[in-house]
């Protein structure tokens, strides 16, 4: 929230090559990273309307980003606090700007090759390629809107567990989208119909009363 250092950093991170966006209190911050799902997430704890720990904590229930944390305060409770709530890294203030760059760095290949090790899901015959956003079934390809691939992506990536259809409509329009969660059953059924057109295996299926998963 400091605009001299969010200059300094802006300035020395597009010196390395990187593009960035800024957010100057909490609620723009959880807004700038679901809108925009950035590579990487440099997360001041102290931040107005909406503290840096809770923008740790939203953010990470929707996707899966590296975020350091920049704090001024060196206290240990703190530390363990935004690891729990899924922080991958700490660095106090005052930092320098070489151990910054060499920090990111090091969380961005280790998120390519995670990446890498990820882009591609085989279930039986159906294949997920998450790059180019594109489903085979036995060599067809199968077409899905961008929602549905995104409700694929969400299930799939996370087979087993089940989502209702609240978390999975916040998770896919957002906190603020205009509208309601009966669209994700219709979107669930388009996705059905079309892979019952090539396969009698029902991979999303229906939890009653609580909602839906990928077949483990």
């Amino acid at each position: 929230d400091e605009k001299p250092i969010i200059d300094i950093l802006v300035y020395n991170l597009k010196k390395e090559g990187y593009n960035t966006l800024e957010a100057t209190d909490g609620e723009m911050g959880i807004n700038v990273a679901l809108e925009a799902r950035p590579d990487l997430i440099l997360l001041d704890i102290m931040l107005p309307k909406v503290d840096g720990l809770t923008v740790c904590n939203k953010v990470k229930q929707v996707y899966n980003v590296p975020i350091l944390m920049i704090s001024a305060r060196d206290e240990e409770v703190d530390k363990i606090v935004g690891l729990e709530l899924g922080a991958d890294d700490y660095i106090t203030k005052p930092f320098s700007m070489d151990e910054l760059v060499a920090r990111i760095s090091a969380h961005l290949r280790r998120e390519e090759r995670k990446h890498e090790a990820s882009s591609l899901r085989f279930d039986d015959e159906l294949i997920i390629n998450y790059d180019s956003h594109t489903v085979f079934y036995k060599e067809k390809q199968l077409e899905f809107s961008n929602k549905e691939f995104e409700i694929i992506r969400l299930l799939s990536q996370n087979a087993g567990m089940v989502f209702d259809r609240e978390t999975i409509y916040e998770k896919l329009w957002g906190y603020d989208g205009e509208g309601d969660s009966i669209v994700v059953k219709e979107h669930i059924r388009k996705i059905r119909n079309k892979l019952s057109a090539y396969t009698d295996k029902n991979y999303i299926q229906t939890v009653w009363g609580v909602g839906y998963r990928w077949e483990k």
